[in-house]
Parts: structure tokens; C-alpha cells; sequence
């Protein structure tokens, strides 16, 4: 299997009509430089939206990079390195397991360190894999990957105009299909590869302090837990308590109750980094220094909301917010 991706570097770019023409275009110098077919190039895009494709440049860039391509490990970074914009490094993860016998690896790259919100929003991953996999297999498999992870991250909650996630399945490990149950333990590495991509996001956000884990259980539905903790890391209010190191329950508990799911506020308990500050619907009694030093001594911080009102549950994971995010996308394209 040959398939070439192809990263513009500008959000927005592809759509519209001159937008298209240029990403076909793009697409088919991409595939004329390594000899394969114009079908099998895919388009991703990101950056500043509104900006066309400096077609000029990208018809010269294709085939200077065509002639570096490599099979190591070095052109793999190569790779994750080229599709970086405000990143501080490369966000890659790899898989390997048993089935059937046969040695199964998956590797990913993404990028996106802002204007994160879920349903992907300005990010970019490619995950590989040498499992032969259906088209429709793998679809369904990458779909519920996505769901767990890229779908469960946010920065500011800013969605753009472009993104994208591929899974790109070659069979040259064996040649039949998975199913049944080595379908699901490909299923489950591919679960975690994302999640370890997806939360690098978030840890990246640009200037963040701190990333934060924000898991939601005993809600009705999935959707209910999902919209609770997407409510929470989007509040402004929250991600600046928490780059302050400030355990401020109330702000927390207020957003889970403007998110719109209805629930008995007395079932509600809340705690972070393992203290807890709210059972049962009212405040309890806790060393605030206690609690604000633990959230300053670790980047990581982890909120967790339990509710009393069925078993589905989800983990989100969004960054602080601080005046260097301010100062950042105050000057970006200025």
C-alpha cells in the first residue's frame, strides 16, 4: 500500500473553490513525486485561517522532501517534526503486540499545542499500522479511538475550520484481516496509542503550567460525562484557579451545574489531586495550603467529579490558562 500525506500548513486553506484546486493540486504533485496515484494522497491542513497555499514554494518543497523519505526511525521524526507550527517538540507514540503469531506495531505522530477544542479542532495525527485491517474496520476502530482521546481534549475550546486523524493500515504484517478477538486487543493499542498522543496536546498548550485530568463518573450517559467535563475545562475560571494553585471548589461545582445535564446536586463529590472538597453536595473541611501546594508541586492535576446518577463515566484532559497564553495569541499573527 502507497499513500502519501501531504501537511499545507494553513488552516482554511483547502476549502472554497480556489481552496480545493489548490489541495487537489497539491495532491497530485505530492503523488507524481513518489510515483504513486493522485487517489492515494491525502491533504492535511493547518495554521492561520484564511491563508491560501503558497503553491509556488509547495510545488518546489514536494519533491525535496519526496527525495528524503526514508524507513528509519530518523525520517519518522523527520516527519512528526515537519508538521509541527506552535509545538515545543514532537508528540509521537508506538505500539507493538502479539497476534496470531505474528508481530503487530502501530506508530503516531500529531501536532496541536492551541486552538484545541474537541472534535479535534487545529490538530493533526497519523497513526500507522502494519495490520490488515478493512475499510471499515478500521474506521470503526479509529472512530472509537478518537471518541476516548482527540474528542476528550480541549486547550481554550477553540474549534478551527480543519482537522484531521488517519489511520493507515498496510497488512504487511499478515495478511487476513483481524477480527473477533484479535480485532479487539488491536482495538485496545490503538485506544491507548491515541490517548498517549491526545494527552500531549493539551501538555503542550501553549504556555501551559499545568495539564489537567479531569474525570467525570456516575453520570446517566456518556454524552452527560462528556459534556460535564468538556463544561469544566472549558471555564476560564477553572484553568486560571488551577494555574494559581488555587483550590477553589466552588468554581469547579458551578460550572458542572451550568453544563446544561440535569443531576441531584446533593450526589455530587469532588476532589483533586486526591483531597477531597465537596461531598455529597457541601464543602468539607480541608487544609487549602495543603491542597495548593500539591496542585503547584505537580504538572499534573487531576479533578475528579463523581455523581450519583448512573455508571458511565469519561476522562478529559485540558492545560491552565496564564498570562503567557494571553501574551502568546495577543501577538500571533502580529
Amino acid at each position: 500500500m502507497r499513500v502519501v500525506v501531504v501537511n499545507s500548513g494553513n488552516a482554511n486553506a483547502c476549502t472554497g473553490e480556489r481552496g480545493m484546486a489548490d489541495a487537489r493540486e497539491m495532491a497530485r504533485l505530492a503523488a507524481e513525486a513518489v510515483e504513486a496515484k493522485e487517489h492515494q494522497a491525502l491533504v492535511m491542513s493547518t495554521g492561520v485561517i484564511g491563508h491560501f497555499l503558497p503553491m509556488d514554494k509547495i510545488g518546489a518543497g514536494v519533491f525535496v522532501a519526496a527525495r528524503q523519505l526514508g524507513e528509519d526511525e530518523a525520517a519518522f521524526s523527520a516527519a512528526a517534526r515537519g508538521i509541527l507550527t506552535t509545538d515545543k517538540g514532537l508528540k509521537i507514540a508506538s505500539r507493538t503486540l502479539q497476534v496470531g503469531g505474528a508481530t503487530i506495531r502501530l506508530a503516531g505522530m500529531c501536532k496541536g499545542a492551541g486552538m484545541i477544542g474537541p472534535k479535534m479542532a487545529t490538530m493533526l495525527c497519523v497513526v500507522a499500522t502494519d495490520a490488515a485491517l478493512t475499510p471499515e474496520t478500521a474506521q470503526a476502530a479509529l472512530k472509537t479511538a478518537a471518541d476516548d482521546s482527540f474528542n476528550c481534549i480541549s486547550v481554550e475550546g477553540h474549534m478551527s475550520t480543519n482537522d484531521t486523524v488517519l489511520l493507515l493500515a498496510s497488512g504487511a504484517a499478515r495478511k487476513e484481516p483481524l477480527v473477533g478477538n484479535d480485532l479487539a486487543k488491536f482495538q485496545a493499542a490503538l485506544n491507548e496509542l491515541c490517548i498517549e498522543l491526545a494527552r500531549q496536546i493539551p501538555d503542550d498548550g501553549e504556555a501551559a503550567s499545568h495539564l489537567i485530568t479531569i474525570e467525570v463518573r456516575g453520570c446517566k450517559s456518556r454524552d452527560d460525562a462528556r459534556q460535564i467535563a468538556r463544561t469544566v475545562a472549558d471555564s476560564a475560571l477553572v484553568k486560571t484557579a488551577i494555574a494559581g494553585g488555587d483550590p477553589n471548589w466552588g468554581r469547579i461545582v458551578s460550572a458542572a451545574g451550568y453544563a446544561g445535564v440535569p443531576f441531584d446536586p446533593a450526589g455530587v463529590d469532588l476532589t483533586v489531586n486526591g483531597h477531597s472538597l465537596y461531598e455529597r453536595g457541601a464543602p468539607v473541611a480541608f487544609d487549602a495550603k495543603t491542597v495548593s501546594a500539591a496542585i503547584k508541586a505537580s504538572r499534573e492535576t487531576s479533578v475528579v467529579l463523581t455523581f450519583r446518577e448512573g455508571q458511565e463515566s469519561i476522562r478529559f484532559w485540558t492545560s491552565d490558562l496564564n498570562v503567557e497564553y494571553v501574551r502568546f495569541n495577543a501577538d500571533y499573527t502580529t
